[in-house]
């Protein structure tokens, strides 16, 4: 169980030709460089396929909830008298982490001034009252209920085959009920579990890269005569880099856990020490107002496209990206989720991974998001100004220079950055171990540490040469073909869950 399968070695293999492709100097190939061909190729995706995206994480989500009120939610992930590994607190702490923990930090102010500068809705005013409610309405939405639903359905399917059926954790080993074990052991399951590997190689590395960028980014803009260089990204990463192999040499019950529990004290004490110093009634009153207007209007958000515009790019590059985005993480977050689940109610479980996020990351962008346009609407401070100037990721460190004891919240900010960061590298190359040794519950060092330095390896060298944000768009193009695999479990689930009801009295209690 424990020995490396040809997915290790396919993905290894294309991972490095991808770098190797990503450094080559556009003048080298100003045509067939990596960042024109995946930019062409997503922008073909994004533009063609929308919809696709936004009829498929919707669908998600409807499925997820099906499964809530169904009679199937009483069935347990794992064997009648399994009980949960982790206590909830843990449990939320570690999915968390692993799901949109560095991306809360990042974009926490950023996006909701980002549309409050750019509104969603067309013919609505930049900077108005109106553009304020819906740009905290939108972010509500871009990491809300969907995401969630898309991480939740691939780990319920993974949790249920490994720990009740005793499948193999990986993807492939999910659509046996569909394709059949003989596909699945075949060519095709292994195809399956490459793209899954792709996805998340490419996804994490572009986020190690990015959480490099902001700390350092962070630093520059907090420490007087520290410049933002790349020397200084490059140590950032080797800094983490070791921190990150030596917890993930722990294993999943020390590095990971206290990492995440660690996390979630942090991220709490820097929302509350927001939430009272920064304008508390206005937050909250935001809040409020905001969240029940995502719940009104979550239908007419969740398809909504914009086909009589003239110009339909904010949906493309928001939401759709966004859809792609959650899709291609899925099987790095969706892994993760399913191996800490164990023991749990299908009821349980949905309802855990939908809610307390969404909630969560609500509060956490009203308070951020909120203080951010206050301060611009109320104050007439121009935050958004040093984000145009020197990139999104000083937002946060932007607004918190206009904030009570903002220099020591700074200090908090970069800390929780970092933990968040080694949280989801440490994450990371433990999926991967696990989706490369057919499912190991606890994959070799050797494996987990072959993962690690590729993964730092391709944030740091495509950092040096700006391909961030081709990995970012290679990853995404995953996602394409990821989605269908995702409709496929889909199906494969309701399947399984439909035999499970005839050996099963789901009348009775949860067995």
């Amino acid at each position: 169980m424990n020995q490396v399968t040809k997915v290790f070695y396919i993905s290894v293999v294309v991972a490095l030709l991808f770098i190797g492709w990503g450094i080559v100097p556009e003048t080298t190939l100003p045509t067939w460089n990596l960042s024109n061909v995946t930019s062409s190729i997503q922008g073909f995706l994004t533009e063609k396929f929308g919809w696709f995206y936004l009829l498929s994480a919707t669908g998600f989500l409807i499925f997820a909830i099906f499964l809530v009120f169904s009679k199937y939610g009483k069935l347990k992930l794992g064997k009648p008298d399994d009980e949960p590994e982790y206590p909830y607190i843990t449990w939320f702490a570690m999915l968390f982490s692993a799901g949109m923990g560095i991306g809360l930090v990042f974009w926490g102010a950023a996006e909701p001034l980002s549309h409050f500068h750019t509104p969603p809705v067309p013919g609505q005013e930049t900077m108005s009252e109106e553009s304020a409610q819906s740009a905290m309405k939108y972010t509500f939405f871009h990491w809300g209920l969907h995401p969630w639903a898309i991480y939740a359905v691939l780990a319920l399917a993974l949790a249920y085959f490994k720990f009740r059926k005793d499948a193999p954790g990986v993807i492939s080993a999910a659509l046996t009920p569909v394709l059949g074990e003989k596909r699945v052991k075949g060519p095709i399951g292994t195809f399956i579990d490459f793209i899954a590997v792709f996805a998340t190689i490419f996804g994490v590395a572009t986020s190690l890269g990015l959480g490099a960028l902001q700390i350092s980014s962070g630093l520059a803009f907090t420490v007087d005569g520290l410049e933002d260089t790349f020397g200084l990204q490059l140590t950032i990463i080797a800094i983490v880099t070791v921190l990150f192999m030596v917890s993930a040499m722990t294993g999943l019950n020390k590095g990971i856990k206290y990492l995440s529990n660690t996390n979630v004290v942090l991220a709490i004490v820097l929302m509350v020490f927001m939430l009272f110093a920064g304008p508390t009634n206005f937050i909250m009153d935001y809040f409020t107002t905001t969240f029940g207007s995502y719940i009104r209007d979550l239908p007419y958000m969740s398809f909504r496209l914009t086909p009589f515009a003239e110009d339909n790019s904010w949906v493309q590059n928001w939401t759709i990206f966004y859809w792609a985005w959650w899709i291609s993480w899925a099987p790095f977050v969706g892994t993760f989720i399913a191996r800490v689940s164990r023991g749990r109610t299908i009821r349980e479980f949905i309802l855990g991974v939908l809610l307390v996020p969404t909630i969560f990351g609500a509060l956490w962008f009203s308070v951020f998001g909120g203080t951010a346009i206050s301060l611009e609407f109320f104050n007439g401070v121009d935050i958004f100004s040093d984000v145009s100037a020197l990139g999104t990721e000083v937002a946060l460190f932007s607004m918190l220079e206009n904030i009570p004891m903002g220099a020591i919240m700074s200090i908090i900010g970069l800390l929780l950055i970092s933990t968040f960061f080694v949280t989801s590298a440490d994450s990371a190359t433990f999926v991967l171990g696990m989706q490369t040794t057919n499912g190991s519950l606890n994959p070799k060092n050797q494996v987990k540490f072959t993962w690690g330095i590729i993964q730092a390896g391709a944030a740091a060298v495509l950092l040096w040469q700006g391909g961030l944000g081709a990995l970012q768009t290679a990853a995404i193009i995953a996602a394409f073909p990821f989605t269908f695999i995702m409709i496929l479990i889909c199906l494969s689930l309701f399947k399984a869950f439909q035999e499970e009801a005839k050996k099963v009295d789901l009348k009775k209690k949860s067995r």
